[in-house]
């Protein structure tokens, strides 16, 4: 049986930890789409726009970093992922508390409570030994949940793009420019998957049977440049603007000097990241194994990057 077939019971309800954010909320429209109860757990959580009244999706006010938000989520649950992340530092508020501490503190719940399957979202490059904070944080989270659920699913995730995302609206932004500054000479490779697509990857892993593979690495189906991706934008918005190398160095100082505003533009962390290639190693589930073929960049601009919202 295709794991892109499962089906789950009909008394099964399947919580969403992060529920509101961009991948959260794409995991809920797609186990709601399936036929899934969903609760949806956030901070500050609303009902998606596109719910209609009768679909099964129950909200629920829940901090991560709090052990009774966490039992009165996990009640009546028999599947949990965990899509909560944390992209900048802020004050009171670390990489470690969030992607560490936290998913720590919620496989621990979801052990005890008796949680069928657990799912916990990761990054493609999550390495210990890295000098990111934000990628340390993101392998020793994952070292954490597996030392409480041994049987847990972890699915790192390549750099996501979809309708109004961080990706494709930040590089339409740099379009506008008379020049565009490139990291480095724009080389650096990673394998864009739509958001959607690793939502239905992940509603597959939620339903039986069970999969037999631990740690998914899920990617586009395209190897591209950072260049390569800035041309492909400039094309679809009709935009041509010459590319400007600019060294990492200078890079890590425009971080540096950015560090000290509450909502930097960018992040030490971000350079880091685009200094290193993020490509899948196929030797981990994939896609293939889901019986799933993911969306080109390509072929999904037109949706997720509308011209008419992007004219010079």
């Amino acid at each position: 049986m295709s794991y892109s077939q499962t089906t789950a019971t009909d008394s099964a309800t399947t919580l969403v930890f992060g529920g509101s954010g961009f991948l959260g909320s794409a995991i809920v429209r797609e186990l709601v789409e399936t036929g899934r109860k969903v609760r949806l757990a956030a901070r500050h959580p609303v009902m998606p726009d596109w719910a209609e009244p009768d679909d099964p999706v129950e909200l629920i006010r829940a901090d991560i970093r709090s052990d009774d938000d966490i039992t009165a989520a996990l009640k009546g649950a028999d599947t949990v992922i965990n899509t909560v992340s944390l992209y900048t530092e802020r004050r009171g508020l670390s990489f470690d508390d969030i992607h560490v501490q936290a998913a720590r503190r919620l496989a621990q719940s979801a052990r005890d409570t008796g949680i069928k399957r657990f799912i916990h979202i990761s990054g493609i490059g999550a390495d210990s030994h890295s000098t990111s904070a934000y990628v340390r944080a993101r392998a020793h989270g994952e070292d954490a949940v597996l030392d409480v659920l041994p049987r847990a699913i972890i699915v790192r995730s390549s750099v996501l793009f979809g309708p109004d995302d961080a990706l494709l609206s930040q590089l339409a932004k740099l379009t506008r420019l008379p020049l565009i500054p490139l990291f480095g000479s724009g080389q650096t490779r990673m394998e864009p998957l739509h958001v959607r697509d690793l939502a239905r990857a992940i509603t597959c892993l939620t339903g039986e049977p069970a999969s037999p593979r631990r740690l998914f690495e899920l990617g586009g189906p395209d190897i591209m440049s950072y260049r390569d991706i800035l041309r492909l934008v400039m094309a679809h918005l009709g935009r041509d603007r010459p590319l400007v190398p600019v060294p990492f160095f200078l890079w890590r100082v425009i971080a540096r000097l950015l560090a000290v505003l509450p909502n930097p533009s960018l992040t030490r962390d971000q350079v880091v990241l685009m200094a290193h290639d993020n490509l899948i190693n196929d030797t981990m589930g994939t896609f293939a194994d889901l019986g799933l073929l993911p969306h080109s960049l390509r072929d999904s601009l037109p949706l997720c990057l509308p011209q008419s919202a992007s004219h010079s």
